[in-house]
């Protein structure tokens, strides 16, 4: 990567460890105005249009920012961007992706198809591509395994429509197992030019941008970090067939052009997200059996 003029990581140049990697990029929001559920038909404020703008500008900026993160952090990527009612079995042995990740999401899942959320239960649980799930993909996996997703007060989303609680600012979460490989590199930030919290080991500043969350850890998952208002900030599902990581912050945040957005300042903010979602692509070839995709050190 070029560092004339870069916008988004200003103290050091970002270098890819990948060489190639194949990864498709899901697209967790609701697609067409006809996927709005009953459920969601009967809400006081539905309105079918409105509602599938907001849908459609959101995703576009969603995976705008997921692709970046993967375009800067691999020298040869080839992409396959889907929506999530599209992932299926013989979409995954077409394109032989060594990666997946979900996008976040902006409505509740019961103002989504049943067949929808069905199939992608059915397809998540079975699936052995390695996966990053972020915000609300990281609920929608939660509870494809069993957790139930509840607003910040422990509520049923349709029990508290409107005035939740919600995470929207940058925050610490606190790792809980720090010798996981997702958080290589963690404890090697530099002080002198990272921020003052970087002296507090085991602690990341994220951004969190949600209402949701799932009431429990899923079975066959292991907690990686927790926070103040979500406790489950970070989990991992790691079998001999599946390797999962779920994420409740915005790990994409990281590359979003600071410039156009100078409020929040991510050209320093948001490093954190960046080594975590690179350490995931990492991972994941490794998971592969990839290593040989690894760019030499």
């Amino acid at each position: 990567m070029q560092t004339t003029g870069n916008r988004y990581c200003v103290y050091e140049p970002i270098r890819p460890r990948i060489d190639e990697m194949r990864v498709i990029l899901v697209d967790d929001l609701i697609k067409r105005e006809e996927d709005f559920s009953p459920i969601a038909r009967q809400e006081p404020e539905f309105n079918s249009k409105r509602w599938i703008q907001q849908e459609r500008h959101i995703a576009k900026l969603a995976m705008a920012n997921i692709e970046g993160n993967v375009r800067r952090l691999i020298s040869r990527p080839k992409i396959e961007t889907v929506h999530f009612a599209e992932l299926s079995e013989s979409l995954v042995k077409d394109f032989d992706p060594d990666a997946i990740v979900l996008s976040g999401t902006l409505r509740d899942f019961d103002f989504y198809p049943t067949e929808q959320i069905d199939a992608f239960n059915g397809f998540i649980t079975s699936n052995h591509v390695p996966v990053l799930a972020i915000c609300g993909g990281h609920q929608l996996v939660g509870q494809a395994y069993g957790s139930t997703i509840v607003t910040l007060d422990d509520k049923l989303p349709r029990e508290r429509r409107t005035e939740r609680l919600v995470e929207y600012q940058y925050r610490f979460v606190k790792i809980t197992e720090p010798h996981d490989p997702i958080f290589l590199g963690i404890d090697d930030r530099p002080d002198d030019r990272w921020q003052e919290y970087t002296h507090r080991r085991h602690l990341l500043r994220v951004w969190q941008n949600h209402g949701l969350q799932l009431d429990s850890l899923p079975e066959g998952f292991r907690k990686l970090a927790r926070g103040y208002l979500t406790e489950i900030q970070m989990m991992v599902r790691r079998t001999r067939d599946q390797l999962i990581y779920a994420v409740q912050f915005h790990i994409e945040k990281s590359f979003q052009d600071w410039q156009m957005d100078p409020y929040w300042e991510h050209r320093n903010e948001s490093r954190d997200g960046r080594l975590l979602f690179d350490n995931f692509l990492i991972e994941a070839l490794r998971f592969r059996g990839k290593r040989d995709d690894l760019a030499a050190a």
